[in-house]
């Protein structure tokens, strides 16, 4: 599973003119289940984001977590995460897991999330979809829980 997640001090996103959900301060998580991903990663995957400290303290150090810091998290799905731009012009997806466990892993996802004590929103899987954010800092960060990529 693939997640790029980015400290807000604000995000929400819209469906057809419309607030499905939002968050503030907290994280943005966009995330992408990949072909043959498990829900063992995706368990790894919430609780290392939970507990990733991203968010400065007193001294100004990122040494705090979203649940230190009493946030929340926007997690929307997002399947181009997993492009693969090595040939051509035009990315290709096919290492994407399929619509119907991509969906099933992205809400199982964002249900561990909550489960490790982040309060979750979550965009519709699937939609078109207008994310805006204020990324806080900014800090951006990718994660993959494929022990080939940038590890989770």
């Amino acid at each position: 599973m693939r997640a790029l997640l980015q400290r807000v001090s604000h995000a929400s996103v819209t469906v057809e003119d419309q607030v499905i959900g939002q968050t503030g301060p907290g994280l943005l998580v966009l995330v992408c289940a990949m072909q043959g991903d498990t829900e063992a990663q995706t368990d790894h995957l919430a609780a290392k984001i939970a507990k990733l400290r991203v968010f400065t303290d007193d001294a100004g150090k990122m040494n705090r977590s979203v649940r230190d810091i009493e946030g929340s998290a926007l997690v929307v799905s997002q399947f181009t995460l997993a492009a693969d731009t090595s040939r051509g012009n035009r990315p290709g997806f096919s290492t994407a897991a399929p619509p119907e466990e991509g969906k099933r892993l992205y809400e199982y996802f964002a249900a561990q999330l909550t489960a490790q004590g982040v309060p979750v929103e979550t965009g519709e899987f699937g939609a078109d979809m207008k994310v805006d954010l204020r990324n806080d800092g900014p800090v951006t960060i990718w994660m993959d829980t494929d022990a080939g990529k940038a590890s989770a």
